[in-house]
């Protein structure tokens, strides 16, 4: 059978709750990396202050403490690209032994679905770990990039230091923004998850993982704090 010929065993609905959680991912995407300058998210207040951050460390001597926060958000990345991973392997192991998740899923699902529809499930569970271990490593990458910079200046007053010291910004927000890529990724892989269970499962679950990244960019405490500052 061609691919074609495979993807005619989904129903309709499954082909809508699967285009419903890849729009979703997008669209929820690109709101919390542009929103409305009347209500900024979390993410778009943090880089203003990784700018800030990087000004001040610039300007004092002592610079052991940033030294230390550049190692703790490396570990961070590091951590989860290596959780990420290993959540890939469980699923490529998954698609090549579907029956014991039918078996497990025979309760919530129809377990007389075709193989492939169970891979393909399981595809789309891939798909999201990979693209956020790629943003996982690209972000330890980027983080690397910014502790490079951050040695070039020199002590404070020094010529070119606050350029060298917006440039560290600058890469530090990029890697920030791609770790949390990969976080949102792995959110709506959890949420694919429910594909398993059946289309509309999908689809609640994919609202659900929408709610949960909304309020945490838009309407959390943290925001209300960052938003005092």
């Amino acid at each position: 059978m061609t691919l074609i010929d495979h993807l005619t065993l989904l129903t309709l609905s499954d082909g809508f709750a699967a285009i419903f959680i890849l729009l979703a991912w997008a669209a929820v995407g690109w709101v919390i990396e542009h929103p409305p300058s009347t209500k900024p998210s979390v993410s778009s207040l943090m880089a203003s202050y990784r700018s800030e951050w990087m000004a001040a460390f610039e300007a004092r001597d002592n610079r052991i403490f940033d030294a230390q926060m550049m190692g703790t958000l490396r570990q961070g990345t590091s951590f989860f690209a290596s959780t990420s991973i290993l959540a890939i392997g469980g699923v490529i192991a998954l698609i090549g032994n579907t029956d014991q998740l039918r078996g497990v899923a025979q309760e919530f699902a129809n377990a007389d679905d075709p193989v492939f529809v169970w891979q393909l499930k399981l595809i789309l569970v891939g798909f999201f770990l990979t693209f956020a271990f790629l943003k996982f490593v690209w972000a330890h990458r980027l983080f690397g990039y910014c502790a490079v910079v951050m040695g070039t200046v020199q002590h404070p007053g020094t010529k070119g230091g606050a350029h060298r010291s917006e440039q560290a910004a600058q890469l530090n927000i990029r890697a920030s923004i791609n770790f949390t890529r990969g976080l949102r990724a792995m959110y709506f892989a959890l949420g694919a998850l429910g594909w398993l269970m059946g289309p509309i499962m999908l689809i609640l679950s994919t609202v659900g993982v929408l709610y949960l990244l909304w309020s945490r960019e838009f309407a959390s405490a943290p925001r209300d704090i960052l938003m005092n500052g």
